[in-house]
């Protein structure tokens, strides 16, 4: 008998992880956003009478991804400020500033958008109010205002009448030690940024060992502020350089080879 075929098995095969490519995607980029709320702007000082009315027609703004300068106006019934963009005519609307201020309410989009981004006397004429950024800045100067007062409550008295002499010049000399200290006090706190800034100059001191030299006949300044003699014999000390403060070119000459016997010499006599 013929032998029957027997059928083979099919070879299994383990299925095999096929890798798929993606591409990346792409994060689109967005502007930030524009937030709708009231709104307030000021005039700057010298823009701030009763009433101000700020320029709605005939202002460009250059629009750098249009790449030309676009027309801009105020009006009532467009929902643009960009004339190009204008739907039939528009009913034009003035922009007034009264008491150096003007509210604009959240419900007036355009007029807001015209005044923060697009009107060419943005922070030039006026700004717009913004509470956080000036409680910042208030912050800063009144941290600014403390630094100093804490330095001009340490500070010796000489550096004081050092510093007050390059503030209020030789009214120094007719003043007590207390004045002095009160008058330091009130500066520091009335312009700490020039008192740090003084108080931080390594040359104030010389320079007021200079100033009481020349107050007190020890050294004599020219008439017309040029030379610097010894009183006692007329020897010339230096001539200072043209556009240059006296006592600043002094102090700098203290602090040369020459200079610093003179220095030496002058506040002996000082004491």
């Amino acid at each position: 008998m013929a032998k029957k075929a027997v059928a083979e098995k099919p070879i299994e095969v383990a299925p095999q992880a096929t890798s798929v490519k993606t591409a990346p995607v792409q994060k689109k980029q967005t502007k930030p956003s524009w937030e709708i709320k009231d709104r307030v702007y000021v005039l700057k000082n010298e823009f701030a009478p009763l009433t101000f009315t700020l320029k709605s027609r005939n202002v460009y703004y250059f629009d750098e991804e249009q790449g030309y300068e676009r027309e801009i106006k105020y009006t009532t019934n467009q929902k643009t400020p960009f004339v190009d963009e204008f739907k039939g005519d528009g009913r034009l609307a003035h922009i007034v500033f009264k008491d150096g201020t003007l509210f604009v309410p959240k419900q007036k989009q355009v007029l807001q958008k015209l005044l923060s981004l697009y009107h060419p006397l943005r922070n030039k004429a006026y700004f717009e109010f913004d509470a956080t950024v000036e409680a910042v800045e208030e912050l800063d100067v009144l941290e600014l205002q403390i630094e100093a007062l804490n330095i001009a409550h340490k500070m010796d008295i000489d550096q004081a009448e050092a510093i007050m002499r390059a503030e209020i010049g030789s009214q120094v000399v007719n003043m007590s030690s207390k004045e002095v200290k009160r008058d330091l006090i009130v500066f520091s706190r009335n312009n700490p940024s020039l008192f740090l800034e003084l108080a931080n100059d390594e040359n104030i001191n010389i320079r007021n060992i200079g100033i009481k030299a020349v107050e007190q006949n020890i050294i004599k300044l020219s008439n017309d502020q040029r030379t610097f003699t010894w009183a006692s014999n007329g020897r010339k000390l230096i001539t200072v350089p043209f556009d240059e403060n006296p006592y600043s070119a002094l102090a700098s000459y203290f602090k040369t080879d020459d200079g610093i016997e003179v220095y030496q010499t002058v506040e002996k006599r000082l004491k």
